[in-house]
């Protein structure tokens, strides 16, 4: 049995934002860190919103909690008022050890995922992310509830279909790309994902947000890569509104791994988390 990937799902819990249809059952299979937060004025003391709307935030990531477990996922729910939305879903992230953060739109039940492949770094995060969301498997963490009310393709996914794509560069042939993404399909038919199931496909011109987003138009769900080292720049910037706004279906993009730096490195990153800690109020 695959282990569960670990999937930031961030909300602006008092905003209106909530659980897309669909999201549950593509999240089935993994460890949901839930993060609802709520951004403040910089005059506004985080504790001080915490007290105000502590309890209405809680109350409506409990019932989005409650939905993702119904599908059979494990969920570790956090309300966090902040002054910075943007640095409290990256120190979530590097807390919780995250795979991949999910911009949760709405999406059809699952049959076929387009994975925008850009080269060789980061392969074992994508192959543990991929086989642990999608390699066949028994459902047994499915409620019976919703058991009842799915079809057996939902309630596990050895059907969906898997495409790893690559825009390739003028400086890239044919065969080297076909090198990549056989070697991915490979590491991916021995963590249990069908072989069958598994298709690739090379594109060449344009640029590959352009390229992916045109692509994604036949496809339920994208999963690529993070391209800038703080997850905010996709979330939030331009590379969002080329793809997750772009593309209806949700995004799932896979993080960096820790950086490698030495100790004076690591110990302004770890003086940073505790800076942007102290700016926030989780609320229980």
């Amino acid at each position: 049995m695959q282990d569960r990937p670990t999937v930031l799902v961030p909300i602006r819990v008092l905003e209106g934002e909530s659980i897309p249809e669909g999201v549950p059952e593509l999240l089935a299979n993994a460890h949901v860190v839930l993060l609802g937060y709520h951004v403040v004025p910089d005059q506004t003391a985080t504790d001080q919103a915490s007290t105000q709307f502590g309890d209405q935030a809680t109350g409506r990531l409990d019932d989005y909690a409650e939905m993702l477990e119904d599908a059979g996922a494990t969920v570790d729910a956090q309300v966090v008022f902040t002054h910075d939305g943007d640095q409290t879903i990256n120190r979530t992230s590097d807390e919780h050890d995250c795979l991949a953060v999910l911009i949760p739109n709405a999406t059809q039940p699952i049959e076929n995922v387009l994975v925008a492949v850009r080269g060789i770094v980061g392969i074992d995060r994508f192959v543990r992310l991929i086989s642990g969301l999608f390699a066949p498997g028994d459902g047994q963490g499915i409620s019976a509830r919703v058991r009842s009310a799915l079809s057996s393709k939902q309630v596990r996914s050895p059907e969906v279909n898997i495409t790893l794509y690559h825009v390739a560069d003028e400086d890239e042939t044919d065969e080297d790309v076909e090198t990549l993404l056989d070697a991915v399909a490979t590491r991916l038919a021995e963590e249990g994902v069908s072989e069958d199931a598994i298709d690739t496909q090379i594109t060449r011109g344009g640029s590959p947000q352009e390229e992916i987003v045109e692509t994604a138009d036949d496809y339920d769900t994208v999963i690529m890569g993070e391209s800038d080292p703080s997850v905010k720049t996709f979330l939030f910037g331009m590379r969002a509104d080329q793809v997750a706004k772009q593309f209806l279906g949700p995004v799932i993009v896979i993080q960096h791994g820790e950086p490698v730096g030495d100790e004076d490195d690591q110990q302004d990153a770890n003086e940073d988390r505790q800076s942007e800690a102290d700016e926030e109020t989780d609320t229980e």
